[in-house]
């Protein structure tokens, strides 16, 4: 079984650009996020490239260094969701006592360096997200990966079929039966905040597993975004991003490894 999650809003609040990397440019989030939409509304441009674009530009305007281990560093000042930082262990312990094995994934368009250098980043089987290339002397020159709101299923195939080398095109378009896939869409759960995740929402919810959407406790408007996507068809429930033991989350989380348990009894 997998659980994979977005990463911005869905386990930690904001942007992770938002907690160091942006204010070492001297910008407020709203600045550098009002000139990302800028850029790529006038050049009709994908918006993760233009936000990975501004990212390098700022810097280099700013004298910011944009090396491998500075973005890491940033990473140390992200706050996370409550009861994120040990979830991932006590769901895998619950999958375990059930007889169900899972596995953490990340897809998400925030930035990978930031998100790898988190204390949770070893809870991942994989992270998927937008990466730069670096050069000889480590310091990021170009995106190497952006990932938006529609390629994002694309990783979803990826472990469902198990194909994670990104390099192998191959594998991730061959035909695969069902039956031989490591990971059916119906042991998978998606959880996600957002309109990026609308995509996943409806690839996992359509395919027979089940999504979730999170939303900031006790935050009207963005309760009233979640139930929206419940209204909608594109989510099954929407529920505080609270990964505390006994929540909302934990309980639904809980339920559906027991699903998954009986349906494999049953097969």
């Amino acid at each position: 079984m997998a659980i994979v999650y977005d990463f911005d809003g869905t386990l930690a609040p904001g942007n992770v650009q938002e907690r160091q990397f942006i204010p070492d440019l001297g910008m407020t989030p709203d600045d550098f996020w009002e000139g990302v939409d800028r850029m790529a509304e006038v050049n009709q441009a994908d918006g993760t490239l233009m936000y990975m674009y501004a990212m390098l530009k700022r810097a280099g305007e700013a004298g910011v260094p944009v090396r491998r281990e500075d973005f890491r560093a940033g990473s140390q000042k992200i706050d996370f969701y409550e009861g994120v930082q040990d979830w991932f262990d006590r769901v895998k312990e619950y999958g375990r006592e059930a007889g169900v094995r899972i596995e953490h994934y990340i897809v998400s368009s925030a930035n990978a360096e930031i998100i790898e250098g988190t204390p949770i980043a070893p809870k991942f089987a994989k992270i998927y997200a937008s990466r730069f290339l670096f050069d000889e002397n480590g310091v990021a020159v170009w995106p190497a990966l952006a990932i938006n709101y529609t390629t994002k299923t694309q990783y979803l195939f990826r472990i469902n079929k198990g194909a994670h080398d990104l390099s192998d095109n191959d594998a991730i378009n061959r035909y695969v039966e069902k039956k031989d896939r490591p990971v059916p869409f119906e042991n998978m759960v998606y959880i996600g905040d957002g309109l990026t995740d609308v995509p996943c929402f409806r690839l996992v919810k359509d395919q027979g597993g089940l999504s979730v959407a999170v939303y900031r406790p006790h935050t009207k408007n963005a309760r009233e975004k979640a139930e929206r996507f419940v209204r909608d068809g594109r989510v099954q429930r929407a529920v505080p991003a609270n990964y505390l033991t006994g929540g909302d989350l934990d309980r639904l989380v809980h339920d559906y490894i027991k699903l998954v348990a009986a349906r494999e009894a049953l097969a």
